[in-house]
């Protein structure tokens, strides 16, 4: 099945120097059940915001 959703070598880092995302590549497919689990900090918000268009890379 095609991706619906397709990221490739994402990297955000603040202004402060802070790493939030180093080299995330992911890949969703039609139909697909997708969990984004990890601890705090992460930088899960972060990712979601970026494929939204929230927040630039």
């Amino acid at each position: 099945m095609p991706s619906i959703i397709s990221i490739s070598g994402v990297t955000k880092t603040y202004a402060t120097g802070f790493k939030a995302l180093k080299e995330i590549n992911l890949d969703i497919e039609r139909g697909e059940i997708f969990a984004l689990l990890g601890p705090n900090g992460a930088g899960k918000t972060t990712l979601i915001s970026i494929v939204c268009g929230i927040v630039n890379r």
